[in-house]
């Protein structure tokens, strides 16, 4: 049985039938999902998780072991352990920070089934339970402004809870966010982005996304060329308060 989905149900004084209404499904679904190895679809898993109050990770200790990508995990390793992440990204809100919706966004267009899009984007959404954990990561975020105005086919919604959520996610104390203003034009951050992490060993570790696969850097010399251009862009970027006022802006323009 799993003891912790049950628990967690008690405690938030929730049955499977009323979980079912609420998660849209069957009630004799719902039911099954207190049995060893029946999880919900990864739609349902994040609906039950946000219900109960506790994440997937909590209550399905194994789903992102298996639905994270094989190239994937290595670094979905490195983030949990991590102490300190710096991320900067040119054309999305960090996967750390992003809401369901605009995780299926992000994966629109590729080459992927209906039921891959629903476990990359709850796996993705899964990976947040980092910064709820006691004590989670110093996240480190650093944005440019153009991903504040960019949405996909017009979805103002979207792009309206996407900001809000990443608002709220920037007055937690573990996270800072910043906005590189488009008044600064042409900086170091339009090479591409990357993430560098602190590792509780010392060690220093860089993630480097690409459009045909992503890499994991730790060689020393290239983890201090990283280090040097994030000092650059750091330079370039908003201070919190008004990175956070900017991002404030930006969700009412999507109002």
């Amino acid at each position: 049985m799993n003891h912790v989905l049950i628990a967690a149900m008690s405690e938030a004084g929730e049955t499977a039938e009323s979980l079912a209404v609420q998660a849209e499904v069957d009630p004799k679904t719902a039911q099954r999902w207190v049995n060893p190895g029946r999880t919900p679809r990864p739609r349902q898993r994040a609906a039950v998780a946000a219900l109960l109050g506790r994440s997937v990770e909590d209550l399905w200790p194994d789903v992102l072991k298996r639905r994270e990508p094989v190239w994937f995990r290595r670094w979905a390793d490195i983030e949990h352990e991590a102490l300190v992440l710096r991320w900067f990204e040119l054309a999305w809100v960090p996967g750390l920070l992003q809401t369901e919706a605009y995780a299926r966004a992000t994966l629109a267009g590729e080459a992927l089934s209906g039921d891959a899009v629903d476990e990359l984007a709850a796996a993705r959404v899964a990976r947040q339970a980092i910064l709820r954990r006691d004590p989670p990561p110093l996240l480190v975020a650093i944005l440019d402004e153009g991903v504040l105005r960019r949405t996909l086919g017009g979805d103002r919604a979207l792009m309206r809870e996407q900001c809000e959520h990443l608002a709220a996610c920037a007055e937690l104390p573990s996270v800072q966010v910043h906005i590189v203003p488009e008044s600064a034009g042409m900086y170091p951050g339009l090479g591409g982005p990357f993430i560098l992490a602190d590792m509780p060993d010392g060690a220093r570790v860089a993630h480097v996304d690409g459009q045909a696969r992503a890499q994991i850097i730790e060689a020393a010399a290239e983890v201090a060329t990283l280090d040097r251009r994030w000092a650059r862009i750091s330079g370039e970027a908003l201070p919190r308060a008004q990175s956070l006022e900017l991002i404030r802006k930006a969700a009412l323009t999507w109002t």
